[in-house]
């Protein structure tokens, strides 16, 4: 029952995700002036702006409540049934306290008319929600891997070990990790670049200004082209890893994780080309704000189900 909670959980802070950028992408973001309320009360006529800004504020209400249901399960799980209970349960904890600083954050906001500071912190918090909820759903699968420890289908194996036999276990835990650190970076680089309105600050693709590197003399144009050059960092970091995992693992999860990093990675480049190529058409920009949550999602369940190496099986 937790389970499922958590992976309606995580599912839903993704639509969530996409419902914000949409907002944003479709200028609804004042379109309630006030907070909790839109224009005085909880039921606004739902057309226009309103329609975009209010869903996304009753997604966002229907989230605490689903991510509180799934804690009380895992609370009412028998601990001789969920290894990791007592761990599960501080993280959801941590979870429904994130959650009450982001609604914070939302109405801040408003209040406040969109400040670009408030605004990013916002994303980010949300980025490290749905982190956390990709490791509580994955630790509560029952088959997180060890390096030399249980293979996939809970036979004695070699998840994250070498498929050479040399033992170098936890590379897809290393590769997911800085899968998982530059892509949330970037994810912080591109909600600056969307709250400062520097999407179209270099209108051409795929050079910037007619260069391939631009006159870096505007804080608009350093920022986007910061966001284009941690984009290929991106997607070196992640192709690599990825290539890692497939060719030094054994295990046919974290093979299947690795595939999607690389064809997602790949495919978030385009769609940052699309963006700018449509003058940030909202099709183009909220799939790019989705496809990065996406991705920040498969490389911690990567990390997260490669657990390391055990002790009795480390290298003296």
């Amino acid at each position: 029952m937790a389970r499922a909670l958590l992976m309606a959980v995580l599912i839903w802070t993704l639509a969530l995700l996409l419902l914000g950028s949409i907002v944003h992408a479709t200028g609804s973001s004042l379109a309630c002036p006030d907070w909790p309320t839109c224009f005085g009360t909880m039921m606004p006529e739902m057309k226009g702006g309103v329609f975009w800004e209010h869903l996304h504020r009753l997604w966002a209400g229907a989230l605490v409540l689903l991510f509180a249901a799934a804690v009380i399960a895992l609370r009412l799980t028998p601990a001789t049934t969920l290894p990791g209970r007592t761990a599960l349960l501080r993280m959801g904890y941590l979870g429904l306290g994130l959650l009450i600083v982001q609604s914070v954050l939302g109405g801040l906001t408003v209040i406040y008319r969109l400040p670009d500071a408030i605004s990013t912190s916002h994303l980010a918090l949300a980025f490290l929600f749905l982190g956390l909820v990709t490791v509580m759903l994955v630790r509560t699968g029952g088959n997180v891997g060890t390096a030399g420890g249980e293979t996939d289908d809970g036979g004695a194996g070699a998840v994250g070990a070498d498929r050479d036999g040399t033992g170098d276990g936890g590379v897809a835990r290393r590769a997911g990790l800085w899968a998982a650190t530059v892509i949330f970076a970037q994810s912080i680089v591109g909600a600056l670049v969307r709250h400062t309105d520097a999407g179209m600050a270099c209108p051409d693709v795929p050079l910037c200004l007619g260069r391939v590197v631009p006159p870096l003399v505007h804080p608009m144009v350093q920022l986007h082209f910061l966001h284009r050059v941690l984009g290929l960092a991106v997607a070196i970091v992640v192709l690599r890893g990825s290539w890692l995992v497939f060719t030094r693992t054994a295990d046919a999860v974290q093979r299947r994780l690795a595939a999607g990093l690389a064809a997602g990675v790949v495919a978030q480049v385009l769609l940052g080309f699309l963006s700018v190529a449509f003058r940030l058409e909202p099709p183009y920009v909220s799939s790019h704000t989705l496809l990065a949550a996406i991705l920040l999602t498969l490389a911690v369940a990567m990390t997260t189900r490669d657990r390391g190496p055990a002790p009795t099986t480390a290298a003296p």
